[in-house]
């Protein structure tokens, strides 16, 4: 990514992709496209902030905020957050107090180091990252044990693309000129997608499967797959484990017993399924989507094991990817230090709070209680599942919150301390990738705006404010890169992965522009050939093999092979389509935010007006229960309700309500989300969210004022009309 600087002002005036990186081509998502209007946003927070006495916890009209904040300074702030903390630590002990961060802020170093370093040596309750990826990427490692994938710059080999939950158009952009490339070639866009994403409107075939069910589909391709005998035998008997019982197990996964848990024709199963084996190359992109269900675990493990059964690892642009994350071997344990762990009041880890269960965490009191929150990175207002709960835990007047933050966010308003964060232009760091294998350098572009601190700068100062005295917490952000990196490694050091990062340090990256390809020994060979992932049959599995059967799941009570387990709610979901009948609800991501990332812009809210605040269903579903273009509808369970305008849209199918995700202070309700319909409940393998695994009721409702224009939960309306609802 390539900034322009005002010499004069310092200000960044325009962002662009670098045209000399092989991924990025010179261009930049839509989202990030516009990444100034963040950095420079009317609500970006500026300086530290402290809730005014007598100013109660809940949702800010947006631009309110200096109405229940005052402002003071860092030192100031930091002493008192200090002290709270020690207060509680003493009181309550250190566990009372719960990290919470995911990937805002997703650099090595703004992720996770200087603050894990902080919170193993406070002794506070360890947070276990699932809301995420965990899901998929344990039922990636249980086959193949690494997590590697089909290079991006490889796709346009392929003669069959399969996006499988993956919107590559809106979410994966830097793909899409590979997708196209193999399409001007000959090959085959076909999107296997509950939801007609944009890619999916692009593509050669789209097969709309009902949400949950992609355990059934993977495993009935296998079953036609093995039963025609279109499996690489060779390549099986050779690299794979437990090929038999994967041929008795997928026997009662039939076309037609697909067709009934999918919604996917028969016909259509048999003809993907042979189109799979018989293509060479052939590449699968699958993305988290698939593993966001109870199933989802089963899901994510079927998937990866179609390239293990056809032998598609064996071709250039074959494959599949999930994520090409397990190929850097950035060295986490210098940078976090769990060492610290043991010099704390505790005296050993800490207990771990899974962060999808945080509505459990802060409003379950008979556990050890939270009662301090430190949320950096993250949203959880918004993003947590059963959002009513988490929400109620945030509102406690016992709970001590502080939120660091770049604009004020739905969690801030619930914060007693709001501290002002960088954005990746205002600071240093480093980056792995998930679909590439280029290790990147990200150079400070501007000073931080306003007072705002990196993570490191800011995690450094409290420690020094708890008078920790240990020198890891002096180390600046370079010294943190260069431990990451293990430049001061001895040359005989076989960590894994290290091989391929052996000689990459902050001086030949910035002799590389910033960016540095992993160093795979085939691509360094006398006659080089592309890196081509388990190609050469090697896993780092317990058998050695690609597993299909797996003795460690099994040792853990899980099923030895997925197996397909329809979801709890949807195991009592009732059948006929009438107007009490339930709905499968598809909480998605809005493809123009990033998750509830730029949801405050106003250029991004525009880009999504077509499903922003809006409840997206099938003419057959809305017409049942007397609901048209345009009427309020409540959408509710047992966890929660929301009030949304009806869209009647082809992108469904019947059965099926979906609706975006967004800040919810711009909800007309005010302070509802998406997630006050999803539950609590964890997957299969992982122990991620289900957020996919969710039915609801849908009814018409009036509007007490009656009005056509101008009332709050009529807004949606009245801006397509262009009424000022001012």
């Amino acid at each position: 990514m390539l900034v322009t600087i005002d010499t004069e002002t310092g200000e960044a005036l325009r962002v662009a992709g670098d045209p000399e990186h092989p991924v990025t081509r010179g261009f930049l998502c839509g989202k990030v496209a516009k990444y100034l209007d963040h950095v420079y946003a009317p609500d970006r927070v500026l300086y530290p902030m402290r809730r005014r006495a007598g100013v109660p916890k809940g949702p800010l009209a947006p631009g309110a905020q200096n109405a229940a904040f005052e402002r003071i300074g860092w030192d100031e702030a930091l002493h008192a957050i200090a002290t709270r903390l020690g207060a509680i630590a003493r009181e309550r002990g250190p566990e009372a107090v719960l990290p919470y961060s995911y990937a805002g802020t997703i650099g090595t170093l703004g992720y996770g180091s200087m603050d894990r370093r902080f919170f193993h040596r406070f002794g506070a309750s360890q947070l276990k990252r699932t809301i995420c990826a965990t899901a998929g990427g344990e039922a990636f490692l249980s086959v193949y044990g690494r997590k590697l994938g089909t290079d991006t710059e490889h796709f346009h080999h392929a003669r069959l693309v399969i996006a499988w939950g993956a919107n590559i158009h809106n979410n994966n952009i830097h793909l899409w000129p590979q997708v196209e490339e193999a399409r001007r070639n000959g090959a085959w866009l076909v999107v296997i997608d509950p939801y007609a994403t944009r890619t999916a409107q692009l593509a050669d075939q789209h097969l709309a499967i009902h949400p949950g069910t992609d355990t059934a589909l993977a495993l009935g391709l296998m079953h036609v797959i093995l039963r025609d005998g279109l499996e690489d035998a060779a390549w099986c008997e050779q690299h794979t484990h437990g090929l038999a019982e994967l041929r008795a197990h997928v026997r009662s996964y039939t076309p037609a017993m697909v067709e009934d848990a999918t919604g996917i024709a028969a016909n259509l199963v048999e003809e993907l399924a042979r189109a799979y084996a018989t293509t060479k190359p052939a590449v699968i992109r699958l993305n988290y989507g698939v593993q966001r269900s109870e199933n989802g675990g089963a899901a994510a493990r079927a998937v990866c094991m179609l390239p293990a059964l056809t032998g598609a690892w064996q071709h250039l642009g074959g494959g599949l990817q999930l994520s090409t994350s397990g190929a850097f071997s950035f060295d986490s344990q210098a940078v976090e230090r769990p060492d610290l762990m043991y010099a704390s009041p505790l005296g050993r880890a800490a207990r771990t709070v899974n962060m999808a269960q945080l509505g459990d965490a802060l409003c379950d009191l008979e556990k050890p209680a939270v009662h301090a929150l430190f949320v950096y990175n993250s949203n959880p207002a918004v993003i947590a599942p059963e959002q009513r709960k988490v929400l109620r835990g945030l509102q406690r007047d016992d709970l001590f919150t502080v939120v660091h933050e770049q604009s004020f966010t739905d969690t801030c308003d619930y914060a007693d301390y709001v501290l002002p964060a960088t954005t990746f232009l205002e600071h240093v760091d480093m980056q792995g990738a998930y679909g590439h294998y280029y290790v990147q350098l990200s150079e400070q572009a501007i000073a931080p705006v306003g007072e705002a601190r990196a993570n490191v700068e800011l995690f450094s100062a409290l420690a020094q404010h708890m008078g920790y005295t240990e020198s890891c917490f002096s180390d600046d952000a370079e010294t943190l890169i260069a431990q990451a990196l293990r430049e001061d490694a001895a040359p005989e050091d076989t960590t894994p992965g290290s091989v391929l990062m052996r000689g990459i340090t902050r001086a030949t990256l910035r002799a590389h522009g910033g960016s540095e390809r992993l160093h795979f020994p085939s691509e360094h060979a006398v006659a080089p050939e592309p890196f081509r992932p388990f190609s050469d049959g090697v896993f780092p599995t317990p058998s050695g093999k690609a597993e299909f059967f797996s003795e460690q799941l099994a040792a853990q009570g899980q099923d030895a092979m997925p197996t397909y387990h329809p979801p709890v709610e949807l195991r009592t979901r009732q059948t006929p389509a009438d107007a009490e009948g339930m709905l499968q609800f598809l909480p998605r991501k809005s493809g123009n935010f990033m998750n509830s990332t730029f949801a405050n812009h106003a250029a991004h809210q525009k880009m999504q007006r077509e499903t922003l605040d809006l409840l997206e269903l099938h003419a057959e579903d809305a017409q049942v229960r007397g609901l048209a273009e345009g009427d309020l509808a409540e959408i509710r369970n047992e966890r929660g309700a929301l009030r949304l305008r009806v869209r009647i849209s082809r992108r469904v199918q019947p059965g099926v309500a979906s609706a975006g995700m967004a800040w919810s202070k711009l909800n007309p309700e005010g302070g509802k989300g998406v997630n006050q319909l999803t539950s609590q409940r964890l997957t299969d393998l992982g122990d991620g969210p289900t957020f996919y695994s969710t039915l609801v009721q849908v009814r018409r409702v009036q509007c007490a004022c009656e009005a056509e224009t101008g009332c709050v939960l009529c807004h949606v309306g009245a801006l397509e009309a262009g009424v000022s609802l001012e």
